[in-house]
């Protein structure tokens, strides 16, 4: 008995085969996530509906043709996303990236653009109720931008990409859950309901917004091969990725891919001035995202190979030099601020203190990895203020490639670390789900020490 596992991702979309009683991931399967629509606007980001659904089927047709039995399907997302359809199910709109910046064009009021005067609209204490996000690429900004402009046609539903999937495939009425729902910016965490207050001064409460589903709610059925499966609520892939990382209430998790986060759990809800997400279990993270990773790397990176891809010759992968170059520096007086894409730390980045000498690229990356690593001191100080973390959990794509970035970030800390025992983190936390759909686990906290204690084992074996 097993689970089909599919990970609606930002770079690729995924499935594989969960056997959650023998803790094994087999079969994974992935698929590029298509490119956005082209378009004459460059603040859009849009994806083609129909080639995601393709996509999905795709795979789920894959995975259907092994001699399999499956008990259903879990699934989570790239968060932020937005699809708008009617109550008929039908999509009115393609779907809205996180990536889109729409919301910052000039509003007609001469107030500055659009988040500017979306931002003026709430309090402060709306703000912290919301969890202390707002960014630009995302559903509240893009639905704002809309109702502003008169486009936004009252009793559509909004719902995130995973949902509309799901909806579509299972021809059931569209849910959300709450870490899909906090995505859109309009969860009220003390109550994990509908900030209605919100959604009514920003004029979205013709909408009809969708029911707000607790983790392990059956959604819909799906035909599997010759069975019909059910389907559960789609989980946002931030949390999914915290409990594929088996994070226990001491430890500081660092994920570290195209961005990066730094977050804690905590049992009790605790707004302060750092974002807040619900996680599983009715627990909280206190967190900070959108901080400068892989993809401000790849800013210099770019930079670095730019003449040999105009040459057309780009056949080697410059990141084999370049953790060698950064490895063979100890100290360089150099400075990087990779901030080059608005967040919390800032939108402007910089290379200084340049001389004769220090300027090559080992000393450029190993002071970008320095910098990364007092990005994510910095706020673990604001959400864990007593310091009393064990030990860092590293997960992400660019934690587990770069040694030396998480030895710079352990000697910053002063404190040890482990990564997350897969490498599809995604994945793992979606077995973790899985485990507790099935009645295998009361909770997603026993779950991942069940893994827990697994891994421990396996790691031990292998030694």
């Amino acid at each position: 008995m097993a689970f089909i596992g599919i990970d609606l991702g930002t770079s690729f979309i995924k499935a594989a085969i969960l056997d959650i009683d023998a803790c094994d991931l087999q079969q994974v399967r992935r698929i590029p996530f298509p490119e956005p629509l082209k378009n004459a606007d460059p603040l859009r980001v849009e994806f083609d509906l129909a080639v995601i659904l393709d996509a999905v089927r795709k795979l789920v047709a894959e995975l259907a043709a092994f001699p399999v039995t499956y008990e259903g399907v879990v699934m989570c997302t790239q968060m932020s996303c937005l699809v708008l359809m009617d109550q008929q199910g039908e999509a009115r709109s393609n779907c809205i990236g996180w990536r889109d910046q729409r919301v910052l064009e000039p509003h007609p009021s001469g107030s500055g653009s659009y988040h500017d005067v979306l931002k003026q609209r709430l309090t402060g204490q709306q703000k912290r109720e919301l969890g202390n996000e707002l960014p630009p690429g995302a559903p509240i900004s893009f639905l704002f931008w809309m109702a502003e402009r008169g486009e936004l046609e009252p009793g559509l539903v909004p719902v995130s990409l995973a949902d509309f999937v799901l909806s579509t495939l299972c021809g059931s009425s569209p849910n959300i859950e709450s870490s899909n729902a906090m995505a859109c910016e309009l969860l009220r965490l003390e109550t994990l309901g509908w900030h209605d207050g919100v959604i009514k001064e920003l004029r979205l409460d013709k909408l009809a917004w969708p029911p707000i589903r607790k983790h392990g709610y059956v959604v819909g059925r799906m035909k599997v091969g010759g069975s019909t499966i059910p389907c559960y609520t789609p989980v946002g892939d931030y949390q999914c990725a915290l409990a594929g990382a088996l994070l226990g209430e001491d430890e500081l998790s660092l994920n570290i891919s195209t961005g990066s986060q730094v977050s804690r759990m905590t049992n009790t809800l605790a707004l302060g001035n750092y974002q807040t997400r619900p996680f599983f279990d009715e627990k909280f993270t206190n967190t900070f995202s959108h901080l400068p990773a892989g993809r401000s790397l790849n800013v210099l990176v770019d930079l670095l190979t730019e003449v040999s891809r105009h040459s057309g010759d780009a056949s080697v992968d410059p990141w084999e030099y370049i953790a060698r170059a950064a490895a063979a520096v100890d100290h360089t007086d150099l400075e990087v601020k990779l901030s080059f894409f608005p967040g919390p730390i800032g939108d402007k980045g910089s290379i200084s203190n340049i001389r004769e000498k220090n300027l090559t690229v080992g000393t450029l990356f190993r002071a970008s990895f320095e910098n990364m690593a007092q990005n994510y001191y910095d706020c673990a100080l604001r959400i864990w203020p007593e310091r009393s973390w064990k030990n860092i959990v590293f997960s992400g794509g660019l934690a587990r490639k770069l040694k030396l970035l998480r030895k710079i970030i352990e000697e910053r800390f002063e404190t040890t670390s482990r990564l997350c025992p897969l490498e599809e983190d995604t994945m793992l936390g979606l077995m973790v789900l899985a485990r507790v759909f099935s009645g295998r686990a009361e909770s997603v906290q026993q779950a991942m020490e069940e893994f827990r204690r697994h891994y421990a084992a396996v790691l031990v074996d292998e030694e």
